[in-house]
């Protein structure tokens, strides 16, 4: 705006000047009034062209102004739907993971622990849980109760006895820690959730390879594996 006003300051001052020079030489002549209207006129005519010039200067300046402002507008508009679309990805990825989540659960809620339902022997009543089905099973399948303390280490050891145990480096699973976990299905589709599953394959790769839980629990301590 100083600038315009600078323009037209100079242009004023352009037309006073030619106002007096004007004036001044048509003062000596013969015709002042006649000379006095033309140059009233002249003057008229210039203060006008500079009040034109003024206005579409300012006129200009207004329009980029606009401008500038619709495109502040734009952008902004621009930085909201991308911030939209942003928080709508996020909604969307949060939604599926929580779906993700719901479909475990529920796949683990079918795929329950089954307990096991077979005769528990009196010398296991001492044991509870994994490790009385363990015992029972022990027995079952051939060996004396007197081996059962040494697989009660050995699988202590392992899993604890639990029948979801992962080992995420080596990719062992189960109560026996087989590696891979699914060796297992080799004595039933259920060895991820079933512990008596589990027992029953630990059993015989322990007859198979160690011929007693005891002869497995001393080449563990030897060893640090099995």
């Amino acid at each position: 705006m100083s600038r315009l006003w600078s323009r037209l300051g100079a242009r004023t001052a352009a037309v006073a000047l030619l106002s007096v020079g004007v004036a001044g030489g048509f003062y000596l002549g013969e015709d002042r009034e006649t000379q006095q209207q033309g140059l009233t006129e002249q003057v008229s005519l210039e203060v006008d062209r500079a009040d034109l010039a003024y206005q579409r200067e300012r006129h200009a300046a207004h329009q980029v102004g606009f401008a500038k402002q619709r495109a502040a507008e734009y952008q902004a508009k621009l930085r909201a739907a991308q911030a939209a679309k942003e928080a709508a990805e996020r909604a969307r990825k949060a939604e599926a993971a929580a779906a993700s989540r719901k479909r475990e659960r529920d796949a683990a809620a079918k795929a329950a622990t089954k307990p096991y339902d077979g005769p528990i022997p009196a010398s296991c009543a001492e044991y509870s849980g994994n490790r009385k089905t363990g015992c029972a099973l022990m027995i079952d399948a051939g060996f004396g109760i007197a081996e059962f303390p040494c697989l009660e280490k050995l699988w202590t050891k392992e899993s604890g006895w639990n029948h979801k145990a992962s080992n995420s480096s080596s990719g062992a699973y189960g109560i026996p820690q087989s590696l891979p976990g699914s060796k297992m299905g080799s004595v039933a589709d259920d060895w991820r959730t079933n512990p008596a599953t589990q027992i029953k394959w630990g059993l015989g790769y322990i007859k198979g390879r160690y011929k007693t839980p005891c002869g497995a629990w001393n080449y563990f301590q030897n060893n640090g594996h099995y």
